[in-house]
């Protein structure tokens, strides 16, 4: 039987964007009760990933409650905000550079995210992940992270038995039981979020030196991908556009850290899927013996939906949404649209009004696909009849 993986990218509240999609395809699919046997997600994209995956109930009653979470979300539910904080943060950045750039105390964060442990949980029932494991429900999910000192990208998995772990280059699968500390892991962004220990090394973002993001869920026996990107790059009526004019001015600080931000959560996911396509398409045109001899090379069905409009413009509009501390702080690096770093607030904008536009975005994209959806779950939909 054929085995769904759903794939969430990282993005920080870029991933509202998912939770619309996810919505969309339990209103087109509304009788599919447990259409991912595996879940797999990267920062952000992993939060999402496992609220679907330990969620008690079905799909649908999965993804209602996400998007409730996500449009009551307020920005200091994810990172505090007042005066104290973000001076506090800068000034342990400051007082590294005097220790050899080591932290006293806690590692080195620009912003405080201990709001964003207790939401989650609050949020996500981690103990029903073996249970849904056990019940046969859930096959197995994955959180990835970076760590700091091996400088792999780590999958950690919690599934059925007989799954093992795997090594690559720079790449490893470990199986374990997730916490939260997991997905604060995969979540902390470099310099803005901190660090966390587990397994005897500091973790950072997973999105990081995450040079094949789809293979996570391979390595789990997926044989079906369903990828929910966070950016509209993959869109082929964004090629066609004209390239912009020449800037006046330099790139401000939060330009530069917006196409570092883009180079780790979106590339290499894009890069990877531009692989399987490939691959795919070289495995076509084998015939049948010559496919047995490529081993574990295998023609992988996948479904991409990514944005249709550019998140960027979004977030610029919505700046003016953040506490007045944040918007000081956006404004003075240059993370506005006037600046030509609306691309990093994108990251960081936990804010109502944009995270509920992003969620309808992605609502109206999944809709706009809804045949492509129904043809790529028909085989799901024929498997939960029979075992009905």
């Amino acid at each position: 039987m054929s085995k769904n993986a759903l794939i969430l990218s990282g993005g920080g509240a870029r991933a509202a964007y998912q939770v619309g999609v996810l919505q969309a395809v339990s209103d087109i699919l509304p009788h599919l009760s447990h259409p991912f046997p595996i879940v797999c997600g990267t920062s952000a994209g992993a939060i999402n990933a496992l609220a679907m995956a330990a969620h008690p109930g079905s799909f649908r009653q999965a993804s209602r409650d996400l998007a409730e979470s996500w449009q009551a979300l307020t920005v200091d539910q994810v990172y505090r905000t007042e005066w104290k904080a973000l001076i506090g943060g800068l000034s342990k950045v400051v007082a590294s550079f005097f220790n050899h750039g080591i932290a006293k105390g806690k590692p080195l964060s620009l912003l405080d995210n201990s709001p964003l442990r207790e939401l989650l949980i609050d949020i996500i029932p981690f103990d029903n992940i073996e249970r849904r494991i056990t019940k046969g429900y859930l096959e197995a999910v994955s959180v990835t992270a970076l760590g700091y000192s091996s400088g792999e990208s780590v999958s950690f998995f919690q599934g059925h038995p007989d799954l093992r772990g795997w090594r690559r280059s720079r790449r490893v699968g470990t199986p374990t039981k997730i916490t939260v500390e997991h997905l604060l892991a995969s979540s902390a962004i470099p310099t803005v979020f901190p660090a966390v220990h587990l397994s005897q090394e500091y973790f950072g973002d997973g999105a990081m030196r995450q040079l094949a993001p789809v293979s996570s869920a391979l390595h789990l026996g997926a044989d079906r991908v369903f990828v929910i990107g966070v950016s509209g790059n993959r869109n082929p009526s964004q090629w066609t556009k004209k390239t912009k004019p020449h800037p006046k001015y330099p790139p401000s600080v939060a330009q530069i850290i917006g196409q570092m931000f883009n180079s780790a959560f979106i590339d290499s996911l894009e890069g990877d899927l531009e692989h399987l396509e490939r691959v795919n398409d070289l495995v076509a045109l084998l015939d049948g013996k010559r496919c047995d001899r490529t081993g574990p090379l295998r023609a992988v069905d996948t479904l991409i939906i990514s944005p249709s409009k550019p998140l960027d413009k979004i977030a610029g509009r919505r700046v003016r949404e953040l506490p007045k501390s944040m918007r000081f702080f956006m404004r003075s690096t240059g993370a506005t649209t006037r600046g030509g770093g609306a691309s990093a607030a994108s990251y960081l904008l936990f804010a109502h009004g944009y995270c509920a536009e992003l969620i309808d975005l992605g609502y109206q994209d999944a809709m706009w696909e809804k045949e492509a959806i129904q043809e790529f779950f028909s085989a799901t939909q024929h498997n939960e009849s029979q075992t009905s």
